[in-house]
């Protein structure tokens, strides 16, 4: 049976054994990749507006909160992890407009604080990944959307960047920096690496058709798609440079999805 239609136990998929980790990693304003590329691209994406009633799916200790307060909108972050939403009502509770709930994106319903069709778009900040059944999640953001919304989604791009399934490797005979990929098209979730001891984090691997068509299914199209290059050699913290710097900027490190309906 295909990963994506095993529901594992409630709260496993959460990140509340690494929440202190990520809350440090993270910070008040993102992780160097949050601010170079993952927030950029979301708000080209969203282009939230005054006024606007935003749903933060996933968003840990909600640092997408202050951006979007920026441009005038209110973000509810909704989080299944309580010690990452303690952290966000820590680090972002004067941010005009921003709610902070612990609740399992796979039963949006269920929130205490969420209403049936009461918000305008919902953003998936590099959490999508993070979170399975896909089509129970985006049942969830279909009751929560009026019916003129959006959905934005950005993660770790599925074709090149799959954990464990994907790789640098080099033609020597063609002296050529290249991405090795061992797996696409298959489901799959993947333990992560374990930080602090712990039990470690999954990702759930998809194919890009799997998210188009949940969103189909949801009632969303797709109607707009970017595809990010890793970090310049110099802005990447605390990891060796993999391939060259043409590999780098030809092969992307992120993919984001909007989707609209009405």
């Amino acid at each position: 049976m295909a990963a994506s239609r095993q529901r594992p136990p409630a709260g496993e998929t959460s990140w509340e054994r690494v929440a202190i980790w990520y809350d440090g990693w993270v910070g008040d304003h993102g992780s160097a990749y949050h601010r170079g590329l993952a927030i950029p691209a979301v708000l080209e994406l969203l282009d939230p507006q005054p006024g606007e009633r935003i749903l933060d799916v996933g968003g840990g200790q909600g640092v997408l909160a202050p951006y979007l307060a920026d441009a005038g909108a209110a973000t509810t972050v909704v989080d299944a992890s309580a010690r990452l939403i303690a952290a966000a009502k820590r680090r972002h509770r004067t941010v005009r407009g921003a709610r902070f709930l612990v609740g399992d994106a796979r039963r949006l319903p269920a929130v205490v604080g969420l209403e049936e069709a009461s918000l305008d778009a919902a953003v998936f900040l590099l959490s999508i990944q993070d979170m399975d059944p896909l089509d129970e999640v985006l049942r969830g953001v279909d009751w929560a959307l009026t019916d003129r919304s959006r959905v934005v989604l950005l993660m770790t791009h599925p074709a090149f960047r799959q954990p464990r399934h994907s790789g640098w490797g080099y033609d020597e005979g063609r002296k050529l920096t290249y991405r090795r990929i061992d797996a696409y098209l298959g489901e799959m979730a993947v333990p992560m690496k374990s930080l602090g001891g712990g039990l470690p984090t999954r990702s759930f691997h998809r194919p890009i058709s799997a998210y188009v068509n949940a969103l189909a299914d949801a009632g969303f199209a797709t109607d707009a798609m970017l595809e990010l290059p890793d970090l310049p050699p110099g802005r990447r913290p605390g990891r060796a440079v993999r391939g060259d710097a043409r590999a780098n900027t030809e092969i992307p490190i992120f993919l984001g999805l909007r989707a609209v309906r009405g």
